[in-house]
């Protein structure tokens, strides 16, 4: 990529990438997630060491491929946060993305660059991968929309696995129409498609909000008939817990093991991740398991067929790179406590944008059941086109 001013995209060497002439993506440009591999390229999976032991690969991740062969051309890979596994978009080895939307604050990450390659006008549509968040807070941040599917129905296959349970393969988009345009390539159609939603508020989500987040949710939701219902069902403490031990237990599995092995250098967060997920007893492990069927059955129960839950995506909009040491260790967990919503139940999210605050952007996001995924694309639209704020 070679007029690239917010580094978005990996400063790899340009590798011809073969894309049909024709097709219902034909027109679009792609960019694409260094953790999919791409015939031709290394992954980097924004980690020096696993970019040095990485072969030039002859085979493209099959998502990839599926929207290369709808007639979508390929840009180029784009930056990740280390190994995909935190949520602010910064690289310690390659750089930060600048967020378009909001000079001087986070891109969001792990899919920072794909989200600022959408944002910026450099890519019509971007890969990226989600397992706490990483799709869902970048396009809430970046004033884009973002889809996070139903977990495994999009392949990961030709990616680097974090935690295998949780990882999904989204999608980024400026507007719903071209979100809606890749998702029904991706997928023929849904299998529980949505009639007849029943609108419901998550009132335990909202109580997670400050005065000016809770405003935007009023001004883009406040309106609509809805149902108030609970999310947690033992409070929200308890499913983050869940979800924490839920997504270290796989990461033991999964990452760990190269990152030992390897014994690369670990910059912080990542250190204490990788110990946590280290000191994880099986008892603890098949406790947090457990725990996240149990969550993921009561979400079941809770939608149904048709149920949506008008969510907020996250606390607050992006902070400042400059912001207190303080400010980075909180944001995270406070983001995370609503993202895991959607990642423990194995459920579809949608994210739009809606307002700003303090200058920059806020998402919202609609969450529905298992497999109504083009269903939950279109609604949004919907409530986005009778909301002029939206």
């Amino acid at each position: 990529m070679r007029d690239d001013p917010f580094g978005a995209f990996m400063p790899y060497p340009p590798v011809p990438v073969a894309h049909a002439a024709e097709g219902p993506l034909a027109g679009l440009t792609l960019a694409v997630k260094d953790i999919f591999h791409v015939a031709g390229h290394r992954t980097g999976a924004g980690c020096p060491t696993w970019l040095a032991q990485s072969p030039v690969h002859d085979t493209t991740a099959p998502a990839v491929q599926t929207l290369l062969d709808a007639g979508a051309r390929f840009l180029g890979k784009t930056h990740t946060d280390e190994l995909a596994w935190s949520m602010y978009g910064m690289n310690a080895h390659f750089g930060t993305p600048v967020n378009p939307a909001a000079p001087g604050r986070i891109p969001g990450g792990s899919s920072s660059g794909s989200a600022v390659a959408v944002a910026g006008g450099l890519a019509d549509i971007a890969i990226g991968s989600d397992t706490g968040g990483s799709v869902r807070a970048p396009a809430s941040f970046c004033g884009i929309w973002g889809w996070r599917p139903t977990h495994g129905l999009i392949p990961m296959a030709g990616a680097m696995a974090l935690a295998p349970s949780f990882d999904a393969c989204g999608i980024f988009a400026r507007d719903g129409a071209t979100l809606a345009r890749a998702a029904a390539v991706l997928m023929d159609r849904d299998a529980a498609p949505l009639t007849a939603p029943r609108l419901l508020v998550p009132r335990d989500m909202l109580a997670l909000l400050g005065p000016a987040a809770q405003r935007i949710w009023q001004q883009g939701f406040g309106a609509l008939s809805a149902r108030e219902v609970t999310v947690y069902p033992e409070g929200v403490e308890v499913a983050y817990a869940t979800f924490l031990t839920a997504v270290m237990a796989d990461a033991k599995e999964t990452i760990l093991p190269f990152i030992r092995q390897s014994r690369m250098p670990l910059v912080r967060g990542i250190d204490g991740r990788a110990d946590a997920a280290e000191a994880l007893t099986p008892d603890q492990i098949a406790d947090g398991r457990a725990a996240r069927d149990a969550f993921t059955a009561y979400l079941d129960r809770l939608l149904a067929r048709s149920g949506v839950l008008l969510a907020p995506v996250v606390q607050d909009a992006p902070f400042r790179l400059d912001a207190p040491v303080e400010v980075f260790d909180r944001f995270r967990h406070e983001a995370q406590r609503l993202l895991c919503v959607a990642g423990m139940a194995r459920l579809p999210q949608v994210v739009f944008p809606a307002r700003r605050i303090d200058g920059a952007p806020f998402g919202l996001s609609l969450i529905g059941p298992r497999g109504s995924d083009l269903s939950l694309i279109a609604l949004a639209q919907e409530l986005t086109s009778l909301k002029e704020t939206l």
